[in-house]
């Protein structure tokens, strides 16, 4: 059995480039000459794959929120029982999914509201969902903290690890650390 990653689809390759000009220059600076140009075919070639840039941005924002929601669920389930671990994970988690989706990061803060009505209340959705995980966690940890002071305090965190596009390279292992200490440090500031 090979443990060598997979080859990007094509398909993966245009969404990877497509994030990365979407965040770059913006959705309307843009045009699907030089996103088809980024992965070496045509732009109208993109279209075998595409019904346009809108449908690569709704699969851009939208993939991302299940892609964190089903990789939450996944590591609550993987450390059920142990809620210090749970958070750990998830912490864990968030902080590879900013460091290694940077553009998508952007690309959200910026572009969320380009989205269909459907598609944006669908992130929306998939967004709360992957909230709620870290609320149960969080709250599990520390019974005695009212819910909304929770909610808040897992919205801050996300800001906090979200904010990696705007950093400073200090080199990976680095930021990870830091940023999991602050993480870790701001949830046991609901306990002071």
């Amino acid at each position: 059995m090979s443990t060598r990653a997979a080859a990007p689809t094509r398909r993966e390759q245009i969404l990877s480039e497509a994030a990365r000009l979407f965040a770059a220059r913006g959705f309307h600076g843009v045009g699907v000459d030089e996103i088809g140009a980024a992965v070496g075919i045509s732009g109208p070639g993109l279209y075998r794959h595409f019904a346009g840039k809108d449908a690569m941005l709704a699969e851009l924002l939208v993939g991302i929120s299940e892609r964190l929601l089903t990789g939450g669920r996944h590591r609550v389930a993987q450390a059920a029982g142990d809620p210090a671990r749970v958070l750990s994970s998830l912490i864990d988690g968030h902080i590879d999914f900013a460091l290694d989706d940077r553009a998508l990061i952007t690309l959200h803060d910026r572009e969320l509201d380009r989205l269909r009505d459907a598609d944006r209340k669908l992130v929306r959705q998939l967004q709360r969902q992957y909230v709620e995980l870290w609320v149960e966690v969080v709250r599990e940890l520390h019974p005695e903290v009212v819910e909304a002071e929770v909610r808040v305090a897992v919205h801050a965190v996300f800001g906090l690890l979200n904010s990696t596009p705007h950093l400073a390279a200090l080199g990976r292992e680095a930021v990870e650390s830091l940023l999991r200490r602050l993480a870790h440090g701001a949830f046991g500031a609901l306990s002071a």
